[in-house]
């Protein structure tokens, strides 16, 4: 059994150093140099390998075994939930079902610039993190924004913004996912306590939005539907991540929260709005001529409802541990020992046939015998989503590998031991590790990749809770999402804004601080007062 050293260069501290190298490599290509993320995450792994096996003295078999069992989970767990989620997202598109949705958001959104923003980027935006993800929702809402009378600018700023709170659970609950695999934490604890923390912001981020748009104008006019839209989506986010699992919050929670608000404005309507700072009339957008029918609203609506009975229904029954076989890492299970803890260290992959992947899969078989879809469509959109994924696929594959080759050699030890030299502060820290993580890499999944074990070893150095911090680290990313220059770069390709990211960012960035800030001090609320809310 190889043992991790702590402190393989002279001291803790400037072994943490050493060890920050891979990171630091990663986020500096990706964020700094603006290279592309297959590019960067190859780089850091290769740093990896190189320290892991020359500073950290680790068997090259070992480092080959952790990077293999790296890909392993990546391939299953991760790119098996995104191909059928984007997949199912596709043949919406290609069957013309996700215009139709288009419309009936448009149509039913208020002419009320608030209350648009709120139904649009808010509500829409998070079905569309909850289901594709990876700037789809910044890159439509803005469009759609745009098309409802938004200024440019002020289009893609919102709908920045908006794309917060659903973040941790994008993608069918991929960043928890990888959270999981990475810390060798319970998936549902890490959703429960994630549950925890984002409802708060769900609440507040719709008037939040308001006061963004019009100040304490528009916040007075519109107020009502801003705590509808906040509390409806908060409590379902709170229901399902808490009591089903993450892989259905966001759809489940932009439903219940989209429906709500529509419902109110049918018996609710905001103060007459006498003008709108800086962007053009709601006369000035392009709504559709003929409005949909009932059976045109019911289909655009068909493939969601199918994905959120299929996703809770595999849930309930404990479909995703049917079949489940244990596959023990060869030399890697029980070979390496961590120093840290007194512990030997395990590698013992859960293969799932019935993974939430395979669950989405259900949905999109549902959703094409609902619609008669021939088969060369399916197979036309499948092949459209491979191509899609070719490079993104690649890259998750390569950070995942890096991941475990850093926990495995025993670098994220090394700084998770040093970090805890913060101290009581940590909880608040570590919201701010998740946000610039996810400020350089784009990513809540690559955040949570690269810094959930340091934040689970600076855990148990400060006798603090592990899930909460690990958890903390996916909350605080989603803040730093807005900021990130790979969501701005997608978002202002819509918009017609290419070479303004500047100053897209400049309008975001004390947002994206504030609102970070705000996780940070609930996490320690949580941590020193209400441990009760802790898993």
């Amino acid at each position: 059994m190889w043992p991790q050293p702590l402190a393989p260069v002279h001291s803790l501290s400037v072994s943490a150093l050493v060890a920050a190298i891979p990171l630091v490599v990663v986020l500096l290509f990706m964020g700094g140099l603006r290279r592309s993320g297959l590019f960067s995450s190859a780089c850091g792994l290769v740093s990896a390998g190189i320290l892991a096996a020359l500073v950290w003295r680790m068997p090259v078999s070992l480092a080959f075994w952790s990077v293999g069992y790296g890909f392993v989970y990546a391939f299953w767990s991760i790119l098996w939930i995104v191909f059928n989620g984007l997949w199912l997202y596709n043949l919406t598109v290609d069957t013309g079902k996700f215009d139709l949705l288009r419309r009936w958001v448009i149509q039913h959104a208020s002419r009320d610039a608030c209350i648009q923003a709120i139904l649009v980027a808010f509500c829409f935006g998070a079905l569309l993190e909850g289901s594709a993800g990876f700037g789809a929702p910044v890159a439509i809402t803005a469009f759609l924004l745009l098309q409802l009378g938004f200024e440019a600018r002020r289009s893609v700023v919102v709908a920045l913004i908006a794309n917060t709170a659903p973040v941790a659970f994008g993608a069918l609950g991929i960043p928890i996912v990888a959270l999981a695999g990475v810390t060798g934490l319970e998936l549902a604890k890490l959703s429960s306590m994630v549950g925890r923390q984002l409802p708060f912001l769900s609440l507040v981020l719709p008037a939040y939005l308001v006061l963004v748009i019009e100040g304490r104008k528009g916040w007075r006019r519109t107020w009502p539907a801003a705590m509808v839209a906040g509390s409806s989506f908060a409590l379902a986010q709170f229901a399902i991540s808490n009591f089903w699992s993450p892989y259905a919050t966001d759809i489940v929670a932009s439903l219940v929260s989209m429906a709500a608000v529509v419902a109110f404005l049918r018996f609710w309507k905001p103060a007459p709005q006498l003008a709108r700072e800086s962007s053009a009339t709601f006369s000035q957008a392009k709504p559709s001529a003929v409005r949909l029918s009932a059976r045109e609203a019911a289909a655009a609506w068909l493939p969601w409802a199918w994905l959120s009975i299929v996703m809770i229904l595999w849930s309930y029954f404990g479909l995703f541990r049917r079949g489940q076989i244990t596959i023990h890492i060869p030399h890697l299970h029980n070979g390496v020992f961590i120093s840290l803890y007194g512990k030997p260290y395990a590698a013992a992959y859960g293969f799932q046939p019935l993974a939430a992947g395979s669950a989405v899969l259900a949905a999109i078989v549902l959703t094409a015998l609902s619609f008669r879809v021939p088969p060369r469509v399916l197979v036309r959109c499948a092949a459209t989503t491979l191509r899609q994924l070719r490079v993104p696929g690649l890259t998750v594959l390569i950070i995942v590998g890096l991941a475990y080759l850093y926990n495995y050699s025993g670098m994220a030890y090394t700084v998770g031991a040093a970090l805890a030299a913060v101290g009581v502060a940590f909880p608040f820290v570590s919201s701010f590790l998740g946000w610039i993580a996810c400020f350089l890499s784009g990513s809540d999944t690559s955040s949570n990749l690269l810094f959930g074990n340091l934040q689970v070893a600076a855990a148990h150095q400060l006798h603090l809770n592990p899930v909460l911090l690990a958890a903390t680290n996916s909350s605080g990313a989603v803040t730093g999402k807005m900021i990130s220059p790979q969501n701005i770069a997608i978002g202002v390709t819509t918009v017609g804004l290419v070479g303004q990211e500047g100053r897209v960012l400049h309008k975001t960035f004390w947002h994206s601080v504030l609102l970070a800030a705000l996780i940070g001090l609930l996490a320690c609320a949580q941590a020193y007062l209400v441990r009760g809310m802790v898993p």
